[in-house]
């Protein structure tokens, strides 16, 4: 789309210009019938003017605009500085932002934006396209026809490409319908369709729920992996980085970071992971000398941005080497589609040993190599780990309690969910409390959302997305608050957009002043943001990206688990409170 983007550069002013006189209740009253009531999650492609976007956030919709030319973006953004719109750099075909991301969308629009497109790009774009789609979903693509222009390098499209496409990918043609142009140009048609899908159209589901409940077993190391990598999905997707062929790329490290704390907690308990495994990690391929001295080492220190000394760093590097020999020799090698095809392609480097320390940061977990996973499969499990978790979960408890029974022995159930715990299912606040009480003592605590001065009787640390809708203890997302807003108000919602712009400044000030200002907790909060939020460039840690990146990941929450959001109105004690 390199030409096109190059013309509507040059020709910005002069189109912005037209594309605003067309009325968007006019233009779109097409798609009323189709749009699902109540907020929804939108995504414009190809976004121009904003109008069309500015139409959907003034319905009360969430959009996330899309607009590669950079001279359209920003005239667009000072035209239309609505809060409910997200701006995005990116382009088809490959949308490598967004599925960065992970987003989803109830409804997606792509408007006068098809026929840029060469037809040797359409289908990877489509497929692309229905991967940010939900389940039962719609896409509205308007198809032009008539005369060709040739300064914005337009190509033919056609009903039946597209309807071919949609069939290809689990959906189908809902609607079709003819309209003239809005510009008055002679000779020029346009060709409106809805596009439905059913299912989540990836096939993904499917994969998922063979791997787990048909798939032949003889240890849990296959339900191991899958939710080692569901996990890190989960809490650490800013880790995955786009590889060719629709496939992202996770580190080794990270994967065996994860499978340690999993499996650490059940062979300390002497649950059984295989028939011949009947005490502690004995039969078990991984658990050789360095992961039996694990033991020492408790599970909330096995966290990105720790740093081990000495003999400790040396017992976990073998531990990972270890696990991850594991990994590629047996789950990953056959986890496999029924043609015998593996799924997950392993790309193995042997880490160096460390000399001295071993600080767990994103370089180290790299150099043990990488784990190929299929795009469809990997947003699959961002967007849905909430019920593919507790599937894993099931089948895990299944096994070890049928090895268990062939072994004569029994499964004390209190232990057992004990064990199945993720290890960090607790809340861990101390150091954001510690940085706190400093502010306090100077008298610089303010709540970040009313900016109300703080003291210890009165504040709370939150967490910016609750722990109950995501399991996240970050220092980005630990905020000091005003303790009635946060235990009457807030409580389990996340913020609204409109609440979250206005607390920008007073965020990013609270992680300057709390994290920003001291070294070692800048790495740490650096790594956590790098992890944890996906996109974020290594090279542009600045709080204003940081703060776009959490803005996404609300967007994501809300509307891929329907979390309520927290609204706001001024009261009588003059703080902004919800409704």
């Amino acid at each position: 789309m390199k030409p096109a983007i190059k013309y509507y550069n040059n020709q910005a002013t002069e189109l912005i210009k037209k594309y605003e006189g067309i009325s968007p209740e006019i233009l779109n009253k097409w798609l009323l019938p189709y749009i699902p009531n109540g907020s929804i999650s939108v995504l414009d492609i190809g976004s121009g003017s904003g109008r069309d976007a500015a139409w959907f956030s003034e319905l009360g919709h969430d959009v996330i605009a899309i607009e590669p030319s950079p001279v359209m973006r920003l005239k667009a953004q000072k035209l239309h500085p609505n809060k409910n719109i997200r701006w995005i750099d990116d382009s088809l075909p490959d949308l490598s932002r967004l599925n960065q991301e992970g987003l989803s969308f109830h409804f997606i629009l792509i408007n006068a934006v098809w026929m840029l497109l060469p037809k040797q790009h359409r289908q990877r774009a489509f497929r692309k396209i229905i991967n940010c789609l939900k389940p039962d979903g719609r896409i509205a693509i308007t198809l032009r026809q008539g005369s060709i222009d040739t300064k914005s390098q337009i190509y033919p499209v056609f009903i039946a490409e597209i309807e071919k496409l949609a069939r290809d990918h689990g959906a189908y043609i809902e609607t079709a319908l003819k309209s003239t142009d809005q510009l008055g140009r002679k000779g020029i048609t346009w060709d409106q369709i809805i596009i439905r899908l059913m299912d989540d159209g990836t096939g993904a589901f499917p994969l998922i729920r063979h791997i787990v409940l048909n798939d032949k077993k003889t240890s849990t190391y296959k339900l191991g992996l899958l939710r080692s990598i569901v996990r890190l999905a989960d809490n650490s997707a800013g880790l995955a980085k786009s590889s060719i062929q629709d496939r992202v790329e996770i580190p080794l490290g990270a994967v065996a970071l994860t499978w340690l704390k999993l499996y650490k907690s059940l062979t300390e308990k002497s649950l059984p992971q295989s028939p011949i495994n009947k005490k502690d990690s004995e039969g078990l391929s991984f658990a050789k000398s360095a992961y039996k001295k694990m033991k020492k080492i408790p599970n909330i220190n096995l966290r990105i941005g720790e740093v081990f000394l000495k003999e400790e760093a040396q017992i976990l590097h073998k531990a990972l080497q270890d696990i991850v020999n594991t990994i590629e020799n047996m789950p990953a090698k056959y986890i496999t589609l029924s043609s015998g095809k593996k799924i997950l392609l392993s790309n193995r480097c042997l880490a160096e040993k460390p000399k001295k320390d071993l600080c767990l940061n994103i370089d180290y977990l790299f150099s043990f190599g990488t784990l190929s996973i299929p795009e469809n499969l990997w947003q699959a499990m961002r967007r849905y780990n909430v019920w593919i978790e507790p599937t894993l979960v099931a089948e895990w408890t299944r096994l070890i309690r049928s090895y268990a029974e062939n072994q004569e022995k029994t499964c004390d159930q209190k232990t057992l969910i004990e064990a199945m715990t993720w290890p960090e299912h607790k809340r861990d606040v101390h150091l954001a409390k510690k940085q706190a009480q400093k502010l306090i003592n100077s008298g610089k605590l303010f709540c970040v959302w009313s900016g109300k001065k703080l003291n210890e009787k009165n504040y709370d640390i939150d967490h910016l997305f609750p722990w109950s809708v995501w399991e996240c203890g970050d220092l980005w997302n630990l905020l000091p608050s005003d303790r009635i807003i946060n235990q009457k108000y807030k409580r389990e919602k996340i913020p609204s957009s409109f609440i979250l712009d206005k607390s920008q400044d007073q965020i990013c000030s609270w992680w300057d002043q709390a994290y920003l200002k001291s070294e070692a907790l800048k790495q740490r909060f650096q790594l956590e943001v790098q992890s944890s939020l996906p996109s974020i460039d290594e090279t542009n840690l600045s709080n204003e990206m940081i703060f776009e990146s959490v803005c996404l990941q609300r967007n994501r929450l809300r509307h891929d688990q329907q979390v309520p959001e927290w609204q706001r109105q001024k009261t009588k004690e003059k703080v902004f409170v919800s409704l």
